[in-house]
């Protein structure tokens, strides 16, 4: 359900977090190996000596990268989560805040993070897996229990379905970043796991949805 940088941020409490967090920001709009600890450091408007302070080297600062942007995309998902939203406004507004994302992120980042940072990308591989697992799991369970979602339907699979899917999002043979757009394939990827889960009540409730929001029929 979501990439490896939600670019969702809260009011850092130190500096080391609000450095972190900017980061980010670069690894979104500059991919990872392009940017040095020259480059990061200039963008911040700091020393290298204060980077230093906080991460031993490039391949430290992408390891504290990836765990707080980890942190601050639970905490997004859980907010949404807790809102008491049905499944299908919770998926939705969930898919809002990654297709933001997707349309803002430097098409290398995945690819980057995995060639040059495959330790960072393994140690945080499978926390990631069984995040998004449990997030989709448990949407679905609620949107079955709505009576939004096919009741006939195996929720286990589906959402392990899901997570295999989503890697293929990011595979840039299939979907070079000169013929795609992350955020339209997204997109596309999310209008066909909601109309293939969605009950008889659960389509003409999306279709009601879709009509009030006023949203075109390639918006969601």
């Amino acid at each position: 359900m979501f990439p490896w940088f939600l670019c969702i941020t809260f009011a850092p409490v130190n500096q080391e977090q609000h450095i972190i967090q900017q980061v980010i920001g670069l690894f979104l709009r500059y991919g990872i190996k392009s940017l040095t600890m020259d480059d990061i450091a200039r963008h911040l408007g700091v020393s290298k000596k204060t980077l230093y302070k906080y991460v031993s080297d490039k391949n430290d600062l992408v390891s504290r990268v990836v765990t707080e942007q980890s942190r601050l995309e639970q905490e997004t998902i859980a907010e949404i989560c807790h809102r008491g939203l049905n499944a299908i406004n919770e998926i939705f507004e969930i898919s809002r805040v990654v297709a933001e994302l997707l349309g803002q992120m430097h098409p290398s980042v995945h690819y980057d993070l995995e060639k040059y940072h495959p330790e960072v990308w393994r140690s945080t591989f499978k926390l990631r897996e069984d995040f998004v697992y449990n997030c989709v799991l448990e949407n679905l369970k609620k949107g079955i229990k709505e009576g939004l979602y096919r009741d006939s339907m195996n929720a286990e699979v589906i959402a392990r379905l899901y997570i295999a899917k989503m890697d293929v999002l990011f595979d840039g043979e299939l979907f070079p970043a000169t013929q795609f757009n992350f955020k339209e394939v997204y997109l596309e990827f999310f209008r066909y796991h909601i109309r293939g889960i969605a009950s008889q009540s659960g389509l003409e409730y999306l279709i009601e949805k879709v009509k009030r929001e006023k949203l075109s029929p390639t918006n969601h």
